[in-house]
């Protein structure tokens, strides 16, 4: 086996000159030894995935729909398609892997019960002491401050250029209040764009097989029907061919904004204050077009509106019935935190699946 420098000095020859190189830029707060084997993102990728934060992920839901078994998309498995896709993307502009996929992995981890419904009541109640409510900051303080890899610091200890990407993870999905922020790594834009790739293709799939919409409504929409059509000679599926035809639409569309933006390093990057991994104008207008009828077909159907009402009351009621009479492991996560009782509250309630959060609420 070669020694772990060979190996690095190896891997980063592969790497074009405006990716973060595998040893990373900006260090952690706290100084690690070095690892045998593996190099300090593979490190991160670790101890995210063995937090218990990633394992609730299989227990909170995209878009709240109950009554359709197993194979409609959860948090986790949302989490597994965008770093997948993220993965093929940053490989195919020679960036960091491994960077791009501890992004991908923890960029959901603050996301509470039921969908966005239980982060916007989530938000309103802390609103009321002045605080608030956002997945992206929540995401920061789990690996930051809530889980743990060592009794001698707070957090994970991840490199800064996973955590500031957490902060700065925007989607059209998940704007951070005050407007989109540019992520200051191709890296954290790729994840971002991939998340919306992800979530664009199950939510067809997903709002097909709970029969929110069917499929000659949803082929109205000119990007579903020309992937339609795409996918029709292999007889493959339409969420599929979504994503290639995204995902192939990127590719062409970025590779013009590194030439047009004169992107040839990391500083570079950093510096440029338009967006680089992006799709083409055409292909946004088609992409805004087929969020729109999600949004009216899917996300504000009826039937979700009535599940999301029924998670935003039990989110209320935990909230409330907390701060009256607060149980051990909020106490005890106000301890750990050092801060108010609304605080610990927010933390202990965002961390709770939907059936730990009814289970509650019913008890």
């Amino acid at each position: 086996m070669k020694p772990l420098e060979d190996r690095l000095m190896a891997a980063n020859t592969l790497l074009a000159s405006y990716a973060i190189p595998n040893e990373g830029l900006k260090g952690r707060a706290h100084e690690d030894p070095k690892d045998e084997t593996r190099f300090t993102f593979q490190r991160d990728r670790d101890r995210i995935i063995h937090t218990q934060a990633f394992r609730r992920l299989k227990g909170k839901t995209q878009v709240f729909v109950e009554g359709h078994g197993d194979h409609v998309r959860t948090r986790l498995t949302h989490t597994m398609e965008v770093a997948q896709i993220s993965r093929d993307i940053a490989r195919t502009f020679g960036l960091n892997e491994d960077l791009t996929e501890c992004i991908a992995l923890a960029h959901d981890l603050g996301h509470p019960p039921f969908g966005h419904a239980g982060e916007a009541t989530l938000d309103a109640w802390m609103q009321q002491f002045g605080l608030r409510f956002e997945h992206n900051e929540q995401s920061h303080r789990i690996a930051t401050l809530l889980e743990d890899h060592s009794s001698l610091y707070q957090g994970l200890n991840l490199n800064q250029e996973v955590l500031e990407s957490l902060l700065k993870h925007s989607s059209p999905h998940d704007a951070p209040e005050g407007g989109e922020s540019l992520p200051v790594s191709l890296e954290a834009q790729v994840v971002n764009i991939a998340d919306e790739i992800a979530y664009t293709g199950h939510d067809c799939e997903d709002g097909r097989n709970a029969k929110l919409f069917s499929i000659d409504e949803l082929l109205t929409v000119s990007l579903a029907r020309c992937s339609y059509e795409r996918a029709q000679p292999r007889n493959t599926s339409l969420r599929g061919a979504i994503i290639h035809m995204l995902v192939h639409d990127l590719y062409q569309a970025t590779e013009t904004a590194l030439m047009s933006q004169r992107i040839n390093t990391v500083d570079d990057v950093y510096n440029e204050t338009a967006p680089i991994v992006q799709f083409s104008h055409s292909v946004r207008t088609e992409l805004d077009e087929l969020r729109t009828f999600l949004s009216d077909h899917m996300y504000f159907h009826p039937q979700v509106l009535e599940k999301s009402g029924h998670g935003q009351k039990v989110v209320r009621a935990l909230c409330d019935r907390y701060q009256t009479s607060p149980p051990d492991k909020v106490l005890e996560l106000q301890q750990k935190t050092n801060g108010a009782l609304e605080e610990a509250i927010k933390d202990y309630v965002a961390g709770m699946t939907d059936t730990y959060a009814m289970e509650q609420y019913q008890k």
